[in-house]
Formats: structure tokens, C-alpha cells, sequence
């Protein structure tokens, strides 16, 4: 493997996450605030899965650490790291984390393909605290599923929901011309508004909270199932997956006629209403389901199909990565802005071991590679890197 500049990457990693507002009284600090942040990226794409985690790989690296960082009070203690990562302001750290994604994104390829972006939320569990009555912190994160990377995340305000954290989201990252796919909790006038006037497309889950559309969707459809009706059916497309023993057949159907409609002039630049029949055949049981959306696309039939299909990345491809591979929810950690703030740590392990493509294995091979191999521990960390 190439051999890399370890205090090369370190700096290139200072060139984004630098200059924090450090809120430690100056004459007790002892440890360099870039080097804790620089030593808990490293140690979690080794496989830290907490705090304690974090400090004892510092312990064990130390002589390879002193070789490229100043550590001007040595290795910085567990609780040093607590604190630390306890104090520095989240909506800090999630600019800087935005804008080192922005910066990547514009060195990748141009390519035809749309890039469809599912934004979904998810409750980081074990952040409640039963003893001060602080509730679970809920994070709503966009996803590039064109090149696999987490563009940013928003915390959820304590006494409010994802309705309020995803225009805050969508006003920090770049989603021109691209494909926002959201829930149903996201499905409201004033999120497809800001999404229209930042020059991109959605596709919204339609449920019982939008009532009056819902059910003029639903029975609209349902009267499609009669032949004096077929002829409102725009396009159709059905896509077959079959995977360990699952096969699972997707129907989607679509309507540009919107005339009939009470609701959509309400909408912005809504074009089309989408109908997904979805049966799953696993060994001997048969399950079906119906789910309904509105768009901004013009009743492209394949295109949604595999648009709506694709908002589940955001549930297997960083979700599940964060509960499994990097066990988020077993992360006893409270106070502060810890929780928070380890959370855009783990994401930005997770784009760097994604961006890396010299080595394939999963992500649980590469974090073991992390702590094996120091040498592809720093390349890991110097992808992405300007």
C-alpha cells in the first residue's frame, strides 16, 4: 500500500475542521481542541464505538501519534475527551461538516444520472437522560444516493419534529436539480415550497395527516380500477427485486390529470400523484401493500418507481450502519452536546470509509483494517481531503 503523510492528512483535516470556538478557559487547557476532534475521528474509523473507546486507542497509539501531532499535554484523559466533545457547539461542527462535503462533491465527476437525496430522521435512543427529563435527541440526516454520501444532518428542536428541522436542513445543503424524497411527517406545503425554489424535484409520502388529499388520491385510484376510468392512467412501470429467497414486485402508476382535484393547486409545481402496489413473496406467504405520493415530476412511471425505492438507503445505508456497524444506540453518552456531536463523527467516518475504494471489503472489514493498520487508517482519513 502507499505510504502516507500522516501530518500531511492532519493538516488537510485542519483545513475544514479547525478554528472552533474553544469554550475552555485558556489557562487550563492542555490539550489541543483539532488534535482531541483529529484523534476521535481516528479512533472511531478503528472501531471506537464511545468515549472510553476513543481515549483507550489514543493509549495505544501514542507513539505513532507523537510522530505527526504536537500533544502538548500528551494523551488527552477520558474524561478530557468528554468534556471536550460535551462542549463544542453542534450547529458549529454541522456547518463544517457541510461544507467539507460541498467542497468534495464539487471535485466529483458531472454526470447525467439525477441525484436522488432521501432525508428521514432517526432518535439517537440512549441520549435521554430519565434524571434531568432531557428527551432522546432525534437527528434528520440527507443522503446522496449518487454517491453515497451524508450531505449534512439537523438536530430536531426539543419541543418540535422533523417539520421544522428539514427547511433548516434543506437551506444548509446544495440540492439543485436533484430528487428530494421525504416521509410522510415531511409531506406539507411549505417544505415542497422550499424545495421548488432551491431548483430541485420532490416526491413526498402521502398519508393520513394530509386528509382531504389523501383520501381524493386513494379513491381516485380505486375508481382507476374501472374501465371508464384506466384511461386517467398516465404511465406504469413495474420492477422486480429478488433477494435471499424475498421477492418483492413494485407497481407504480401515476396521474398528471390533476383538474379533479380539490388539494393540489395548494401545492407547489405539483405535477403528478403516484400509486406504488408493492407484493413481497417470501417461501409460502404473499404480502401487499398500497402506498400513495405527490410529485413534482411529471408522471414519469420508472423514474418515481426507482426513486421512491431508493429513498430506503437512508435506512439501510446509514441508519442501520449507525446502529449496527457503529452501535449509536448503545452509546451511553448524555451530557451536553456529546450525543450530537458524536453523531456527525461517526458520519464523517462513514463518508470517508465509503469514499475509499482501494480496499473492498465492508464497512466492519475496513474499521477493523483501521485498527490493524495505521497506515490505512490515514488513507482512510485523507480521502475527501482537499
Amino acid at each position: 500500500m502507499e505510504s502516507y503523510n500522516d501530518k500531511r492528512v492532519y493538516e488537510n483535516y485542519n483545513y475544514y475542521f479547525a478554528n472552533f470556538t474553544d469554550f475552555r478557559q485558556a489557562h487550563k487547557i492542555k490539550h489541543l481542541l483539532t488534535e482531541i476532534l483529529f484523534i476521535s475521528i481516528l479512533a472511531t474509523i478503528s472501531g471506537a464505538e464511545d468515549i472510553e473507546d476513543i481515549a483507550r486507542y489514543a493509549r495505544a497509539k501514542k507513539k505513532w501519534l507523537s510522530t505527526f501531532l504536537i500533544l502538548p499535554g500528551g494523551i488527552p484523559s477520558h474524561d478530557t475527551f468528554n468534556r471536550v466533545l460535551c462542549m463544542i457547539d453542534p450547529e458549529e461542527f454541522e456547518k463544517k461538516f457541510i461544507c467539507w462535503v460541498s467542497d468534495y462533491r464539487e471535485q466529483l465527476p458531472l454526470e447525467n444520472e439525477k441525484d436522488i437525496i432521501p432525508i428521514d430522521g432517526k432518535t439517537i435512543c440512549n441520549s435521554r437522560d430519565d434524571n434531568t427529563g432531557k428527551k432522546a435527541i432525534h437527528m434528520v440526516s440527507a443522503m446522496s444516493t449518487k454517491y453515497g454520501l451524508i450531505l449534512g444532518q439537523k438536530k430536531c428542536a426539543e419541543k418540535s419534529n422533523e417539520i421544522t428541522a428539514i427547511p433548516e436542513l434543506l437551506d444548509m445543503i446544495d440540492i439543485t436539480s436533484a430528487i428530494i424524497t421525504i416521509d410522510a411527517m415531511g409531506c406539507q406545503r411549505k417544505i415542497a415550497e422550499k424545495i421548488i425554489s432551491k431548483k430541485a424535484d420532490y416526491i413526498l409520502a402521502l398519508k393520513g395527516n394530509q386528509g382531504n388529499l389523501h383520501d381524493e388520491v386513494i379513491d381516485f385510484f380505486e375508481k382507476t380500477k374501472q374501465p371508464e376510468f384506466k384511461k386517467y392512467i398516465y404511465q406504469t412501470d413495474t420492477q422486480i427485486e429478488k433477494d435471499h429467497g424475498r421477492i418483492e414486485t413494485r407497481q407504480c402508476s401515476t396521474v398528471t390529470n390533476l383538474g379533479w382535484l380539490l388539494e393540489p393547486s395548494q401545492w407547489q409545481n405539483l405535477k403528478s400523484i403516484v400509486k406504488i402496489k408493492s407484493t413481497v413473496i417470501v417461501g409460502d406467504k404473499q404480502t401487499t401493500e398500497e402506498r400513495f405520493y405527490i410529485s413534482s415530476i411529471d408522471g414519469d412511471a420508472k423514474l418515481l418507481n426507482m426513486a421512491i425505492r431508493t429513498h430506503w438507503h437512508i435506512e439501510n445505508k446509514l441508519h442501520w450502519i449507525l446502529d449496527v456497524i457503529f452501535r449509536e444506540d448503545y452509546c451511553r453518552l448524555r451530557s451536553g452536546n456529546g450525543a450530537e456531536n458524536m453523531n456527525i463523527v461517526r458520519k464523517i467516518a462513514i463518508n470517508k470509509m465509503k469514499a475509499d475504494n482501494s480496499y473492498k471489503d465492508s464497512l466492519k472489514g475496513k474499521k477493523k483494517r483501521c485498527s490493524w493498520e495505521d497506515n490505512y487508517a490515514i488513507k482512510i482519513l485523507s480521502e475527501m481531503m482537499a
